[in-house]
């Protein structure tokens, strides 16, 4: 019998299939896993083999990559066949895709690609999170991206695009936090004001990962989301800022290229997990303040 699906306010590392052996044969104190749905879309072998094994003790969430769920035409309903059966399969504790495209006619770029954010694009994407849902039986999540460029034809912010897409589709959000300093870094932006603004009722998880450093033609900073490093100091700060105004969310940590040994990947998670212990015990020291305050008035 598996355990519960419901995903824990905790941090949940990627499972990656170097780190099998590891987790199976120490059964570590992490909350929860998730994986790329992509990569168990066959009928079996090890990969269904292990996962059912990790499934028993931890709960899990998918997290799809190949939907393209910003393109402009159809979503591919084989792929949502294969999805729905996953779902079924391993009764995740949360559903999320990227706000990208990845599909044009009949190519597949093997890239999460940004889409101007205008009011057809909110309609074309909450119809292809609509039929998701549907397929699903269950609410999904959307992240916001890590962007390069901005478009000149974008008609709103990522916000207002984002919760005009939540508000149309009935999805959650997903935060991913590094994508958040990525984009303000190349854009020009306040990441900290995107944080303080960001919709945090919408928020179901968060995610946390590692970027590289380059420059553009003209010098300036250019960050990268590469997911092959350890989580910058700047990343856990915004994640700290995050988490003080939302409570604490389930939190993944994702390193998914230069994969380290599984105890520098659990450290990460480590680090989440007392960075929300403490964001929960300054919580609750403020309501013993605010009720100490109210029995003395009273």
């Amino acid at each position: 019998m598996a355990v519960s699906a419901e995903i824990p306010a905790r941090a949940g590392v990627g499972l990656k299939a170097q780190h099998y052996d590891a987790i199976l044969g120490s059964r570590p104190d992490v909350g929860w896993f998730e994986v790329h749905a992509e990569n168990y879309m066959g009928a079996g072998g090890p990969p269904h083999h292990y996962l059912e094994a990790i499934r028993r003790d931890y709960p899990i969430s998918l997290h799809g990559v190949g939907l393209s769920i910003g393109a402009e035409r159809p979503l591919d309903e084989d792929h949502l066949a294969r999805l729905k059966a996953l779902n079924a399969r391993y009764q995740p504790g949360l559903v999320s895709e990227h706000l990208a495209w990845s599909t044009h006619n009949d190519v597949f770029f093997n890239d999460l690609l940004p889409l101007p954010y205008t009011g057809e694009a909110v309609e074309r994407v909450s119809d292809h999170i609509d039929r998701l849902q549907e397929v699903l039986d269950r609410r999904i999540l959307l992240e916001n991206p890590s962007t390069y460029v901005a478009f000149e034809s974008s008609e709103m912010s990522e916000l207002d695009f984002l919760q005009a897409v939540s508000l149309r589709s009935g999805c959650g959000l997903l935060l991913d936090v590094n994508n958040v300093l990525v984009s303000a870094t190349n854009q020009g932006y306040s990441a900290e004001a995107y944080i303080d603004a960001f919709p945090m009722a919408l928020v179901g998880e968060i995610h946390l990962g590692g970027h590289a450093r380059d420059r553009d033609d003209a010098g300036q900073p250019l960050l990268i989301d590469a997911h092959d490093r350890r989580i910058d100091d700047k990343v856990w700060t915004l994640y700290a800022r995050a988490i003080a105004r939302a409570g604490v969310k389930p939190t993944l940590i994702e390193w998914d290229n230069n994969l380290p040994g599984w105890r520098e990947l659990f450290a990460e998670a480590r680090t989440a997990d007392r960075l929300m212990s403490a964001q929960d015990a300054l919580r609750r020291d403020r309501r013993k303040g605010l009720e100490a305050g109210h029995a003395t008035v009273g």
